[in-house]
């Protein structure tokens, strides 16, 4: 029991430092460019990165699984109910929030 506990443990904490560093190698990066950047259609990114925020953890679910289900169009790489689909999962959630957040950060730097 206790060997089970301890193994689920050291898992989630894989999954999710994995989830969080494959979230900041895309977000860290991505917010940067979008806080430095002026463009045509920035607005539209910047308040969809706002947006994305907010999305349901049960609607990323959906997503993942039906892009890892065996008729999706990932199914060939079986990877559904594998701790690297969890690692995917939790990085679509954690990404909107690494980028806004460093986002806002490049923002409010002084521009010298």
């Amino acid at each position: 029991m206790t060997e089970d506990l301890l193994r689920a443990t050291w898992l989630s904490l894989r999954v999710s430092l994995a989830a969080t560093l494959l979230a900041g190698a895309v977000g860290v990066p991505a917010g940067a460019w979008l806080g430095s950047a002026r463009f045509p259609g920035r607005r539209a990114l910047v308040v969809l990165t706002n947006t994305l925020m907010a999305i349901p953890t049960v609607l990323v679910g959906l997503l993942v699984y039906v892009l890892l289900s065996r008729q999706g169009p990932l199914g060939v790489l079986s990877m559904l109910y594998t701790p690297a689909a969890m690692v995917l999962g939790e990085a679509l959630l954690a990404l909107p929030l690494v980028t806004a957040l460093t986002r806002g950060a490049v923002e409010t730097l002084d521009p010298r």
